[in-house]
């Protein structure tokens, strides 16, 4: 997926429980909660408590980035992916 293409889907995801897979295999699973032109940012599930996941540095209060250009694919998550 190219970078333009990763931006627009994430946008259009903002604040939504998504399933990211990057071009290393991994795959990533929470709750859009930034978007900027390198990188989105994640909010992780916390065991299903909305406990959250506070980040460090620059990223307080976001989750963790992922940077736009290592998106392979992403799609909304549902209930049932883990």
């Amino acid at each position: 997926m190219n970078p333009q293409a990763a931006y627009n889907m994430c946008c259009k995801y903002q604040g939504k429980r998504v399933r990211i897979t990057d071009n290393g295999g991994n795959v990533h699973v929470g709750r859009i909660t930034r978007v900027d032109n390198r990188n989105v940012w994640l909010m992780p599930d916390a065991g299903g408590y909305g406990i959250g996941f506070w980040g460090f540095g620059a990223g307080v209060g976001f989750g963790y980035g992922i940077a736009l250009g290592a998106i392979t694919g992403i799609a909304l998550a549902s209930v049932f992916f883990i």
